[in-house]
């Protein structure tokens, strides 16, 4: 065996003979080692792209504020929005069901389309647009759909019905789109960065997040009912819409022409033109250092993904075969196979994940409800006009102060994190803000008044933190551990050819399990104790449980 590279000739041996001695032309090659990721960086990577400015990054991390934005108002409003138009409150959870349905079945869908789109625009930026514009769309018809029908529509029981309609396609419409909207934002940002700037930009991208939460929170709970923008645009919900607009319109658009995106086939391109790693070249010899006589296929070149079924097929044998083919395994089934025959400590961390996202989304999406009608005492099904509902309303726009409060603490608690992780380590950050959460949203359950209520918001950033952050960092720690054991020779059978996007994907879809479980039946639940405080116990109760699994079933790491 000899190798060849670009710079020097080797000396091939003769068709037919063997090695029969070391040839006195000396390589050097270096240790295997470093010889194997030679191999790897040039053959498995991709040219690395340029290193990108702190006001680009920003400017590419911009829409995440402006999804937040619209995030904050929908958490905020879209209870009080159903109720208003005389949704059933048994039925007013389902809203929450139908997107994580879709979720499930479209995600791998999108992720794949995704992946090998070949617009002349890039692979990410014409999903972003797309899936922007379903979000405008959809939180048009959620804030306005009732005006718009009262002012078509002049039978009572027939616009009552058709506003029902509207806003629960918008409010269906906004959250898929929201949800999905994350994947192509961070493919595009892994796709134009380099190692460094991936870092810089998820930093920016968490910042940003929780500054534009805390800022659509603030629009939330500020009156523009009486206010001269209010008169001149109709109502509350009118004025809210504006600025969601206004702001998720210029954000969308600063992002999409923040970093040139390359296309996917000038990509192919400009990889396959990047220099070669040597070349193994067998001879039919049987001497030491010779190879067998077939040659060892080498894989093509993939385009990076975003979707996790896609990072997950790229660290196994799938990647050595043709892209169609690689195409066609990314579906559900081979993500649901792959969760289902997950090592013991992935799915525990799994179920915790669950857990954790049920407690915190049966708190987040019926908060601001729980405050106009438990703390206020209002009545969100009173006539608009009577001193009920506008007592309601002062509940919902408190509420989003509370929720302002909540994204706040939860960036001050990301770097409250970083000083408690040297001491009690990632396990013991992780029980806490489960017992955090549990203990405060039991307090407010049980002790529901004004104060009290607003000054324990801030557990809920602690959850919200700990949610974001913990189980991915545990994923890393998990494959961290096992990449040592590999290179030791003590590699588990059962984690085996693994990838991060499988693990992170299971965790995905967990959160969206627990929308499902939310959707289906906290609207039950409300409706079977007559009283909304049965939310806020629920999810206390799921808190404190899923202590107890983290306690005894998640593995410790170093």
């Amino acid at each position: 065996m000899t190798l060849l590279s670009e710079d020097k000739p080797s000396r091939f041996p003769v068709p037919g003979n063997h090695i029969t001695a070391m040839e006195p032309y000396s390589v050097d090659c270096g240790s295997k080692g470093d010889f194997a990721n030679s191999i790897d960086s040039t053959v498995f990577g991709s040219v690395e792209p340029p290193r990108r400015s702190r006001g680009r990054l920003i400017m590419h991390g911009m829409v995440m504020f402006g999804r937040e934005f619209c995030y904050a108002v929908e958490a905020a409003f879209v209870t009080p929005v159903l109720l208003s138009v005389g949704l059933p409150r048994s039925l007013y959870s389902l809203v929450w069901l139908i997107s994580p349905l879709l979720g499930f079945i479209l995600q791998p869908v999108i992720g794949s389309a995704s992946d090998y789109c070949r617009s002349r625009w890039g692979r990410r930026r014409p999903y972003i647009l797309s899936l922007g514009i379903m979000m405008l769309v959809g939180i048009t018809m959620f804030l306005n759909g009732d005006a718009v029908v009262s002012a078509i529509v002049r039978h009572r029981g027939v616009k009552r019905t058709w506003s029902i309609v509207v806003v629960m396609f918008g409010v269906v419409l906004f959250d898929f789109a929201a949800d999905f909207i994350d994947g192509p934002v961070k493919a595009y940002l892994f796709d134009v960065c380099s190692y460094q700037d991936k870092e810089r930009g998820l930093h920016y991208h968490a910042l940003l997040t929780g500054l534009g939460g805390a800022c659509g929170y603030l629009i939330g709970a500020m009156d523009w009912g009486h206010s001269a923008l209010g008169v001149l645009l109709g109502s509350e919900y009118q004025v809210i819409y504006f600025f969601s607009a206004l702001t998720w319109s210029f954000f969308l658009t600063v992002h999409l022409f923040s970093i040139p995106e390359t296309p996917l086939s000038k990509q192919f391109i400009s990889e396959s033109s990047a220099p070669t790693a040597p070349l193994i070249v067998a001879s039919n010899g049987t001497g030491y250092g010779a190879l067998s006589k077939e040659l060892v296929p080498t894989p093509e070149l993939r385009p990076r993904s975003f979707s996790a079924l896609s990072e997950a097929n790229a660290v196994t044998s799938s990647a050595k075969q043709p892209s169609k083919e690689v195409q066609k395994r990314m579906t559900l089934k081979s993500l649901l196979s792959a969760m289902i025959n997950m090592p013991t400590h992935y799915r525990c961390l799994c179920v915790s994940h669950l857990l954790g996202w049920t407690a915190f989304l049966c708190n987040m999406l019926f908060f601001t409800d729980f405050m106009g009608q438990i703390v206020y005492k209002g009545n969100p099904y009173a006539p608009h006009n009577t001193t009920a509902y506008a007592t309601y309303e002062r509940g919902v726009e408190v509420g989003c102060w509370g929720l302002c409060i909540n994204a706040v603490s939860s960036a001050l608690y990301s770097y409250v994190q970083r000083l408690m992780l040297p001491y009690i380590g990632l396990k013991g950050l992780y029980f806490m803000g489960y017992f955090v959460f549990g203990l405060g949203t039991s307090l407010i359950g049980l002790y529901p008044n004004i104060i009290s209520t607003l000054s324990l918001c801030s557990v809920f950033g602690v959850m919200s933190s700990t949610l974001y952050t913990i189980p991915f960092n545990l994923i890393s720690e998990y494959h961290k551990q096992e990449e040592d054991q590999r290179k030791q020779g003590k590699e588990d059978p059962s984690v085996q050819g693994r990838g991060t996007g499988v693990d992170c994907a299971a965790l995905t879809c967990m959160v969206q399990l627990a929308q499902i479980i939310v959707g289906a039946g906290l609207g039950a639940l409300v409706n079977l104790a007559g009283s909304v405080v049965v939310v806020v116990l629920s999810a206390s109760t799921m808190s404190l449980v899923g202590c107890l699994f983290i306690a005894v079933f998640i593995r410790h790491v170093d």
